[in-house]
């Protein structure tokens, strides 16, 4: 059989130290895989910045994007290939552009999950656009800030329509701390939402392709310990309906690679935070739960670069909206939701690729993780984001933390 060679961009901005692990994982895997008639192998290179013609061809069958979400000449030029070369993306930099928070809670609450109540108000103040004043004196209605308050009930969070990262998030717990954070948000068009109060479960579902990983999350500790090492923390039921709801927003909005934050209340799980679509890939974060990221990249961009599955580059609500109009108690239809999802995700094809063609990665990321290069790669982010004094002493706690995880799994999914 002829051999051929499938190319893998990486798009990256500040990442380290998963690039690296995704890399040499990829070298020791010595992929030769039959596939219509070829023998096919993995070339990973590293996308440059650099002025491009429209009309050149592009090199890679698959990117993985890190960037789109606030470079845009990286985001054009994969716009470009996407259309005009047939390049696979994750994520859709359309939707990346496009789907803010503000969407993507509108189109939930049409789906029926149980978003809390949310408002959006104007910002305190503006660019001094030549429109502005004659538009503001013609059709901005003045508002009483704490009737929206009290309408919603306090404590509630106040945070950027858009955006991520925490950035501008305030909880709020009367009107005069209401009045006082809007009076510091600027020019930032804000949320007002309803605090799901009080919470027994804090849990952020991470989407790649079709696979998810559920982690507890504390939002109250430090960078490096939100993450918690914790296991046994929600019943099967409950990790299906949060698997069903990430796949569903990952697959309705085009996005491979995202996460989703949900709270307990009651039983009922709230989404709550959900258009991440470039979820935390760093070590310093996902420590324990690293080595699984980056083998689910490896697993998704393999094999859609090998099967040269085609990119979706419509999104095609409608079959969501479909299953939404059908008279199903809510449980019933997340789960329709997830069958679409997991359709459109091809899962059913990429379990029996990687069963086939991937089955020794488990094995070879368990053995490569135990490396001097693994830990090199933890020890060069630690160093770009931490004073030089704790450099060694967080390398070691987040590669003990990889330890756990080698021992917890032993070489298995």
């Amino acid at each position: 059989m002829p051999n051929v060679t499938r190319r893998i961009g990486l798009s990256l901005g500040a990442d380290i130290c998963w690039p690296l692990c995704y890399e040499e994982i990829v070298k020791r895997l010595a992929l030769a895989i039959p596939w219509n008639g070829d023998t096919v192998g993995i070339d990973v290179e590293r996308v440059t910045i650099e002025p491009f013609d429209l009309r050149q061809p592009c090199r890679y069958d698959l990117v993985i994007d890190r960037l789109t979400h606030w470079y845009h000449t990286s985001r054009e030029w994969i716009k470009k290939a996407v259309i005009m070369d047939g390049l696979y993306v994750f994520n859709s930099p359309w939707s990346v552009q496009s789907m803010e928070k503000q969407t993507t809670y509108c189109a939930m609450m049409q789906l029926g999950m149980p978003i809390p109540e949310t408002w959006l108000i104007p910002p305190k103040s503006y660019e001094p656009l030549p429109d502005l004043q004659p538009t503001l004196r013609s059709y901005a209605k003045l508002f009483d800030l704490g009737t929206v308050g009290t309408a919603l009930g306090y404590p509630l969070f106040m945070k950027p329509y858009d955006g991520g990262g925490w950035k501008g998030v305030s909880r709020i717990d009367n009107e005069a701390a209401l009045r006082a954070r809007y009076d510091e948000s600027g020019k930032l068009v804000m949320h007002l939402q309803k605090a799901v109060h009080p919470f027994d479960s804090f849990v952020r579902c991470i989407g790649l392709g079709p696979q998810t990983h559920l982690v507890k999350y504390d939002p109250g500790a430090p960078l490096h310990d939100r993450y918690t090492m914790a296991k046994d923390f929600m019943s099967g039921e409950e990790a299906a309906v949060m698997r069903d709801t990430t796949l569903t927003i990952n697959a309705f909005f085009g996005w491979d690679f995202n996460s989703c934050e949900a709270l307990r209340k009651d039983g009922t799980w709230y989404p709550i935070d959900f258009a991440n679509p470039c979820p935390d890939s760093q070590v310093t974060s996902l420590h324990y739960h690293f080595p699984w990221m980056v083998k689910a990249n490896l697993r998704w961009s393999i094999f859609n670069a090998v099967t040269r599955r085609p990119f979706r580059r419509t999104l095609d609500w409608e079959p969501f909206y479909a299953i939404a109009a059908r008279d199903l108690p809510y449980r019933e239809r997340l789960r329709e939701y997830g069958k679409l999802a997991e359709q459109r995700f091809a899962m059913a094809q990429f379990e029996e690729f990687c069963g086939k063609h991937l089955a020794h990665l488990d094995e070879v990321a368990h053995e490569f993780f135990a490396t001097p290069a693994a830990r090199e790669a933890v020890r060069k982010k630690v160093a770009a984001l931490f004073p030089a004094h704790e450099v060694e002493p967080f390398t070691e706690l987040f590669w003990r933390r990889i330890q756990a995880w080698r021992a917890d799994t032993g070489g298995k999914p």
